[in-house]
């Protein structure tokens, strides 16, 4: 018996029945011979933290376009914080931590330079919309490696339906999706007090009772209640009072950081510079790298431009727009506090 059998035959006497066994996987698009050391699902978690689009993610804004300061969260280092708290909810509730994690890595890199921003221009240019969790899906299925990552079945669902109406399929790709919004509505809080946007004393007096009054407080609530809720059942879900004062505090970040906040104050500026490049590469297609141009004939014009802006980082997107545009013309798109085009 090899390591990866080993590993098989621990998971089939230890997990829950509703855990996602490595060895019931629905498979790949392309059938790969097994490994001998790691399963199907440690196999796509590797294969997620090896990519480029997944480096890319430490140069892609969060929520604070171009911070002050070297401690505000990344789409990496909020990455790694979903990571770590799905990891602990499917450990605790003897779910597979595997599959759970490379859901939970490779969730977002399908996300825009300048976070939700991108998103949204991005989603107004391109003729077919565009949806974060769609195109991560289309980065591990095409965009990597230039044929993809041909990663299972699973680990595809639960980055798809990590947001929007549907569940995933498997309870390790529900629990991604509760830690995901469990993640960015403490890690953006923290950040918003840290940028002087909001102080402790403003966020929902109820919620504070209810989860408590420090950061470590409100996520360990939030985890202990999702798994006792959880706990012996075929979903993934967190008590009705609990998922309400979540919620509360959601809107409360809605309606004081993510819209119209100081911390908002760049996203005009972004907009425009992402759409000055993609009209610019939709005039200018022979200035995509070889790379992208290659795939125009395959994949269209108007796809491959989209591709190509959605993979960029922030300061990727900055560098390019110098080159390209020439600073006179750019210069009223530039973060006042951007070093590198002021």
């Amino acid at each position: 018996m090899n390591p990866r059998q080993r590993t098989e035959l621990i998971e089939r006497r230890t997990l829950s029945i509703y855990a996602s066994l490595s060895s019931n996987t629905k498979g790949r698009k392309i059938p790969e011979k097994k490994c001998d050391v790691r399963t199907d699902f440690q196999r796509d978690r590797d294969r997620i933290i090896h990519s480029k689009a997944f480096r890319r993610l430490k140069h892609k804004t969060q929520v604070f376009i171009s911070p002050d300061g070297d401690h505000y969260r990344t789409r990496l280092t909020h990455t790694l914080e979903v990571a770590q708290i799905a990891r602990t909810i499917a450990r605790a509730l003897r779910l597979n931590e595997d599959l759970t994690e490379a859901v939970a890595l490779g969730h977002d890199l399908g996300h825009t330079p300048f976070g939700h921003a991108g998103e949204e221009v991005l989603n107004q240019l391109y003729s077919k919309g565009f949806k974060h969790n769609e195109h991560s899906l289309r980065v591990v299925d095409y965009l990597e490696q230039d044929r993809g990552l041909n990663l299972t079945w699973e680990v595809r669902d639960g980055i798809l339906n990590h947001t929007g109406p549907k569940d995933p399929e498997t309870l390790e790709g529900q629990i991604v999706k509760i830690a995901d919004r469990i993640a960015y509505i403490n890690h953006d809080i923290d950040d918003a007090i840290r940028a002087g946007i909001i102080s402790l004393d403003d966020l929902p007096e109820a919620c504070i009772e209810y989860f408590g009054d420090t950061h470590k407080k409100r996520i360990d609530s939030m985890v202990k209640d999702l798994i006792n809720t959880s706990r012996g059942k075929s979903r993934i879900r967190m008590s009705d009072e609990a998922w309400k004062h979540m919620e509360i505090l959601r809107k409360f970040m809605f309606d004081k950081v993510y819209i119209g906040s100081p911390a908002k104050r760049e996203e005009r500026q972004a907009k425009l510079l992402l759409t000055r490049l993609y009209q610019y590469f939709l005039q200018e297609p022979n200035e995509l790298p070889p790379e992208y141009l290659n795939k125009v004939e395959e994949r269209g014009l108007e796809r491959t431009v989209c591709d190509y802006v959605a993979g960029m980082t922030d300061r990727y997107a900055l560098y390019i727009a110098y080159t390209k545009l020439g600073l006179d013309s750019v210069k009223k798109f530039v973060f006042p506090r951007n070093g590198f085009l002021c």
